[in-house]
């Protein structure tokens, strides 16, 4: 890009940068609009479009080739070089912390999506469904993975986000128990401390509908935490994900949730999603061209089967 990055900080420059981005999600024989439409969209002059579509044929980005009053026409695309000068940059991601197999199993197959699309790529790791989401919408991150549980929740009280696509049942949890400090325990009690990360939206969903009607003293536990306040007797009780148990053969008291509209929501809890701040068209159309979910769901199963070292 420094031979002609000096060119896309003219005064042309930002529509030729606009441009790219928008040829990024085309492909061979598709039709660009015309100059026209182009100059009306961009709120500029003909003659500025006219040069951008020059200097994007110069570098090879594109080729286009002109068939009269049937249009203009993608005849080569170099999607590398589009993105150099769209200046879009890193893309960034930001997800649960990797302790289970199943969420290194997703950031392996993210990171290997984006490598296989040649887009630049790196994943950030952030405790709880509401800072990712608060990151997100301020514009720290690209997008976000939260379960389909908080997003349907979020999307319900705001329109501050949308989902660009939704895995399967069990790629964000296993499932969720109750897991007790006293071995003879085996459901929530009045009077009982039950852990509480309120940075985390399915943990506060789950936990309230499993102690409804209790009368439990809440304790605001980070959910790292969490096993070690059971362990100093400072906790009673908490909802949590039995993936760490299962594959830590953790030696814990654990049952299963109880309340039917837990047990209910826990299906939407199991299944990550990928959410975007709304309205942001360019990447969500980018973002569905180039990389391939199925092959991320894939490599997540390999890892989950240990048939795959996570790389991440």
């Amino acid at each position: 890009m420094s031979n002609y990055k000096k060119k896309l900080m003219s005064k042309n420059g930002k529509i030729t940068m606009q441009l790219a981005k928008e040829m990024l999600t085309f492909q061979v024989g598709d039709r660009i609009s015309t100059v026209g439409q182009y100059s009306k969209r961009f709120d500029t002059a003909r003659g500025t479009v006219q040069s951008a579509l020059k200097f994007l044929q110069e570098i090879k980005a594109i080729g286009l080739e002109s068939r009269g009053h049937l249009g203009t026409y993608i005849i080569k695309i170099n999607y590398k070089k589009l993105w150099e000068v769209s200046d879009f940059g890193v893309i960034m991601g930001v997800m649960p912390l990797p302790y289970s197999k199943r969420y290194e199993g997703l950031a392996t197959g993210l990171y290997s999506a984006f490598e296989k699309g040649g887009i630049p790529f790196s994943l950030a790791f952030m405790r709880g469904a509401a800072k990712r989401i608060e990151a997100l919408t301020s514009g720290r991150y690209n997008f976000a993975v939260i379960s389909k549980l908080a997003a349907t929740l979020e999307m319900r009280k705001s329109s501050d986000i949308e989902i660009v696509y939704e895995f399967e049942e069990g790629s964000y949890v296993g499932n969720h128990v109750i897991i007790f400090r006293d071995d003879k325990e085996s459901k929530i009690c009045d009077g009982m401390r039950v852990a509480l990360d309120t940075t985390s939206i399915d943990q506060i969903i789950l936990t309230s509908y499993e102690c409804e009607g209790k009368d439990v003293e809440y304790i605001d536990t980070p959910y790292n935490q969490i096993l070690q306040k059971l362990k100093n007797d400072e906790v009673d009780a908490a909802i949590w994900n039995v993936d760490e148990i299962q594959e830590k053969n953790l030696e814990y008291n654990i049952y299963p949730l109880t309340n039917p509209k837990t047990r209910e929501i826990d299906k939407e809890d199991t299944i990550a999603t990928i959410v975007i701040s709304k309205g942001n068209l360019e990447f969500r159309d980018i973002f569905k061209k180039f990389i391939k979910m199925k092959e991320v769901e894939e490599t997540q199963k390999k890892v989950i089967d240990n048939h795959m070292i996570p790389i991440y």
